[in-house]
This record gives structure tokens, sequence and C-alpha cells, in this order.
């Protein structure tokens, strides 16, 4: 397997029951980048990381996890890679020093404790409090810091900021972002869609267990549909912009102020608007939201 890819899956599929989670999944995942992996409740996602993990069986296609085959090399895999599960359970006795301290042992002692102090220190959780007496949210940060504490190669995230308050997502943000400058390949799963345009590389959307898009956030942003703001200096007629292939009239009041959708290139809609007294215009680019919900606009029901 080239060394530049982490992760490759071709024609993965993968049932439950009569239930088709992943249909024919063809991923690339390059060494080094952040990759966010983007779908809603049902897509595929967590099944996807599964997988890759060995955790559970495909029905066919083919994986590579850092050049190795989950089904034949699943313990080399996981010793090298480091995993927060969406659903994270831990022994409710232990605290959460014991809880971290024995999953080092099944490491084989691989842990930098002063990495963790720092870790902890950061995401403001005390080592010394027991599990069962942890909230939601702190329970998250314990996934969190196990996931990074051995520094793995590969960082497999399942909505690593969910129940975190915003303070905390920004340095969770500031973690990830640190573990790819050490060397990691991080390939993570959100509904938080601000923070996978923030720090992803690339975006991967899944839509019923197949692969919609993958592209990198420039290309994903600059090909979808902007939204501009124009104020007229006098009343004009809206139907000169209305005609227009791409540009849709989102809205107007009194012929002087208009909003318009634009899919494609601006060229047509400026040079039109220059035949005019414009006051002002302004452009919005486009959310990664708004482009991913474009691709499930047509969807009635999620599919599990």
């Amino acid at each position: 397997m080239d060394d530049q890819i982490a992760i490759r899956t071709v024609g993965l599929q993968k049932n439950y029951g009569r239930i088709r989670a992943l249909r024919s999944l063809d991923l690339e995942v390059k060494t080094g980048e952040i990759f966010g992996f983007l779908g809603p409740n049902g897509a595929g996602k967590t099944t996807t990381i599964r997988c890759l993990l060995d955790l559970i069986r495909p029905n066919g296609g083919e994986i590579r996890v850092l050049g190795l085959d989950p089904k034949k090399d699943s313990v080399a895999i996981r010793a090298r890679a480091g995993y927060l599960p969406g659903e994270l359970h831990f022994d409710e006795n232990m605290t959460v020093d014991g809880a971290l301290r024995f999953l080092d042992r099944l490491r084989r002692g691989r842990t930098d404790w002063e990495y963790v102090r720092r870790i902890c220190d950061g995401i403001d959780l005390d080592r010394r409090l027991a599990i069962r007496n942890l909230s939601k949210g702190n329970k998250q940060k314990v996934g969190l810091v196990q996931a990074l504490m051995h520094k793995p190669q590969l960082l497999l995230l399942d909505e690593p900021t969910f129940g975190l308050d915003p303070l905390v997502q920004r340095e969770v943000l500031r973690l990830v972002r640190g573990a790819r400058a050490d060397g990691a390949t991080v390939f993570f799963s959100s509904h938080i869609l601000s923070e996978v345009q923030e720090i992803a590389d690339r975006v991967g959307i899944i839509r019923k267990g197949v692969l919609a898009e993958v592209a990198d956030k420039a290309t994903l942003m600059g090909r979808s549909v902007y939204r501009a703001h124009i104020s007229f200096k006098e009343p004009v007629d809206a139907a000169d912009v209305a005609g227009l292939p791409g540009v849709k009239i989102l809205g107007q009041e009194g012929g002087q102020h208009l909003t318009v959708q634009v899919e494609g290139e601006m060229d047509r809609l400026i040079k039109t608007l220059a035949g005019h007294p414009v006051r002002f215009f302004e452009t919005e680019r486009p959310s990664l939201e708004e482009i991913f919900l474009s691709y499930y606009a047509d969807d009635r029901t999620p599919d599990v």
C-alpha cells in the first residue's frame, strides 16, 4: 500500500439484517491530514470507523489501515491508533486516573504522563474524580485523553466535542491540530460543521452509505451557491437580474434592494449590474453547513 495513504476502503459494504448501512464505500485518507467525515445520523459514519478497527466485520469490500488488513492485523492497528467511540463506557468504580493507568497497562506503558497532565489541565479534567461522579461532558473528556495519551499514529474520533462547552471545544480542536503537527493522521466525524470547516484539510460527505463528495474545503465551498445583497441608488427592474442563468431572486424591497442567490460564476451578474447605479454590493461565502444541507435537501426520512 502507498505509504501516503493512511486509510483506504474499496467497495465497502455492511448490512444490519435488511438495512444496508454501507452500500459501496470508496474512501482514501492521506497520511498526515485531518479528514472530516460528515453525514446525518444513520448515514454510515460510525459503521465505517468500526469496520476500520475490525470492531465489526463488513459484508464485502476491502480495507487497509496504515497498510494493514484489519481482519488479519486488528491488534497491530489498534496499537497504533487512538479511538474515541460515540458511545463510551468505563468502569464506574474507577477514578479517572485509575481508568487511564489501566488503559496504559494494556498498551504496555507507552503513555507520556506529563503530556496527559497538560491535556487534562487544558480541558479542566480532575484525574482524582471517580468515573461515577462525572457528567456526560466530563466522561467525554476522559475519552479524549485516552485516545490521545499514547500519541497514536492514527486518530479515529467519533463526534469528539459532543457534550462539551464551547471553551473546551476550542481546546479539543487545538489538541487535534497538535496531534497532526506531531505526525498523526486524523479521521473524525462530527455534526458541528463549523469545527469541521475550521480544522479539516479535506471533507467527505457520506449519503445513504456511499460517498457523495470528497474535496478540500476551498474546492467544496468554491463550487457552491453564493448569496449577494445589492442596493441601488434608484429603483430598477428586478427582471434584468432574475433572467440571468444561475441567478435566483431571494428577496427585494421597493426595487432598490435585492438579495439574490448565484450559482456558479458571477461574471454575468456583475456585467448586468454595471448598467445600473449601484450603491452597495456584498456577497456572502457559503458555510459548510449550507453545502452539507444541499446534499440532503431531497431526503425525506433518514437512512439508518
